[in-house]
C-alpha cells in the first residue's frame, strides 16, 4: 500500500517537474483586456479576428517552433497537432488572408514582446506571470 502511495505521488508530481506547468493566456497589463472566452482566444490566435472586444488591435505572439509549450497550447485550444496548425497557416499566408502570430525566439522574448506591445497577447507558463501581464484565459482550467 505504501508503494502505491509513493507511485501515485510521483505520477502526480512528475508532469509538473518535466516542464508541463499550467499554460495561461496573458495580455499586456496596460491593454485593459479582461477575461476572454475560448472562442475569442481561438479567433485571435487563428487569425480570424485581430481585435480585443474593446477594439484594441490584438497582436498574438507564439512560442518558438518546436516548443513543447506551443504544441500543448494548440492541442488544448483547438485539439490540433502542430503539423495541422502549420498547414492551416501555410494556406492562409499563401492566400494572402492574414499573417500568422508573431513568432518569438524564446520564452524570454515572448515576455519582452508582450511588455513592449499594448495589444500583445501570448501564452506562457503561469510561473512567468508578473505585474506586466494579466491572465485573460486558462485552457488548462476549462
Amino acid at each position: 500500500m505504501r508503494l502505491f502511495a509513493v507511485i501515485l505521488a510521483l505520477a502526480l508530481f512528475l508532469p509538473r517537474a518535466a516542464g508541463a506547468g499550467e499554460i495561461v493566456v496573458v495580455a499586456n497589463a496596460t491593454s485593459g483586456v479582461g477575461k476572454l472566452s475560448r472562442d475569442q482566444v481561438v479567433n485571435i490566435f487563428l487569425g480570424r479576428f485581430r481585435q480585443f472586444p474593446s477594439g484594441l488591435p490584438a497582436e498574438p505572439i507564439d512560442q518558438p517552433d518546436g516548443s513543447p509549450q506551443k504544441a500543448r497550447f494548440y492541442r488544448l485550444l483547438v485539439d490540433k497537432e502542430m503539423a495541422e496548425i502549420n498547414a492551416y497557416w501555410a494556406r492562409l499566408v499563401f492566400s494572402g488572408r492574414t499573417p500568422p502570430p508573431l513568432k518569438a525566439e524564446s520564452s524570454g522574448e515572448v515576455l519582452r514582446l508582450l511588455a513592449s506591445r499594448k495589444g500583445g497577447i501570448a501564452y506562457v507558463d503561469r510561473s512567468l506571470v508578473d505585474q506586466r501581464l494579466t491572465i485573460v484565459f486558462s485552457p488548462d482550467n476549462e
